[in-house]
């Protein structure tokens, strides 16, 4: 359970200035420039738009800006698959520039051709969309095939002197055994692993096969009871973290901790949650009722464990109590025995459907801008 040295002092520094400071703060910038993909995974959420809005980029400055304005220490570029971005190098050059730690997400199938535009840095990470083993990752993501052409990647990536990791999300139905093979395979390959269970995106296909509360810790506790409580695989994620994903903690989510800024603007509440967009950090800061949000207050929370909700509230216990995360560190995981108490659901408020309106607006808005442009992509469509 490690990251580089250099990466864990700057951020840990930042993240105690800013506890120190008070208030809220962001960890890092989930950026998604783009939402067009060249895959069409079921449980994906971000790429079921119309063509008007799959053609939109942000642009090389206005993701310089997004860094600027929320002051995070770290940017995880998204989509859409980013290698489809033609300023993508431009991007991560600029963010490193800043001292930025850059994680650029990509499902690998571009990578080779696209490889050369970057270089390797203490500041750069390529983080490859791996959910599970072959089986399990090509019918995550719909596609034969795609499991061997991101572990070449990742072979080529780590040939190239980069830094690797991999990004797996889990999906009811998996199966743990499995899944602690596939983190060996990694292990063995020398990558680390981001692990997350699955958020029910509104606009998903398949709204099937995400995970609830009680199913997720039931389900990690058997994958790191097959790992020695974890310690068997080096993960980005904090320890704090996945003892929570094996219902160790109780704990609420941080949502402001990884703001998204994507081409409609700073969504809010957070990454996974959509209910309207503003255009400043400021206004998503200030202007966000957070209190109307987060497990046990809304229903869509319910049953959101996802790192981007609850790494910033690890973040902060690991602050305040330093003895028990260097103590999880060292004896891993605990999977057996009593769960720690859930937050009381029982009071949250009923779920609005209100996420497809910022698409109509936006749909309005590129009408407006270029009428014909707009009515050859309609046309196209």
């Amino acid at each position: 359970m490690s990251l580089p040295l250099a990466q864990v002092a700057r951020i840990g520094a930042y993240t105690l200035k800013q506890h120190i400071k008070g208030g809220r703060y962001p960890l890092v910038l989930m950026l998604e420039p783009l939402f067009r993909c060249n895959l069409a995974c079921p449980g994906c959420g971000k790429i079921d738009y119309p063509d008007a809005i799959l053609n939109q980029r942000m642009s090389y400055e206005q993701c310089m800006e997004a860094i600027d304005e929320c002051g995070a220490p770290a940017v995880s570029i998204a989509g859409g698959e980013p290698l489809l971005h033609r300023d993508m190098a431009r991007i991560v050059k600029g963010y490193i520039a800043k001292k930025k730690f850059v994680i650029l997400c990509t499902n690998a199938l571009l990578l080779k051709k696209k490889i050369d535009e970057y270089s390797p840095s203490p500041f750069f990470t390529w983080s490859i969309h791996l959910d599970g083993d072959r089986q399990m990752h090509d019918h995550a993501v719909d596609r034969e095939g795609t499991y061997e052409v991101a572990i070449e990647a990742i072979q080529l990536a780590k040939s190239k002197g980069f830094r690797v990791q991999v990004n797996c999300t889990v999906f009811d139905g998996a199966d743990a055994g499995r899944l602690a093979a596939f983190f060996d395979e990694m292990e063995a390959l020398g990558v680390e692993i981001t692990v997350s269970p699955g958020y029910a995106y509104e606009r998903a296909a398949d709204q099937e096969h995400f995970f609830n509360r009680e199913r997720t810790k039931r389900f990690f506790r058997d994958v790191f009871a097959r790992g020695d409580g974890g310690k068997a695989w080096t993960f980005t994620n904090s320890p704090l973290f996945l003892d929570f994903l094996a219902g160790n903690q109780t704990y609420e989510c941080t949502p402001w901790s990884m703001p998204l800024r994507t081409i409609f603007g700073w969504q809010k509440p957070c990454y996974l949650l959509g209910e309207g967009y503003v255009a400043t950090f400021k206004e998503l800061m200030e202007g966000t009722d957070w209190e109307q949000y987060g497990v046990g207050k809304y229903e869509k929370c319910s049953n959101c464990m996802t790192h981007c909700g609850f790494e910033g509230t690890a973040a902060t216990d690991a602050i305040r109590h330093p003895l028990k995360m260097f103590k999880l560190g060292r004896n891993g995981v605990k999977t057996e025995g009593a769960m720690a108490p859930d937050v009381d659901l029982s009071n949250a408020r009923p779920a609005e459907d209100v996420y497809s309106s910022h698409v109509e607006r936006e749909l309005e808005r590129i009408k407006a801008a270029d009428p014909e442009g707009y009515k050859r992509v309609q046309n196209a469509a």
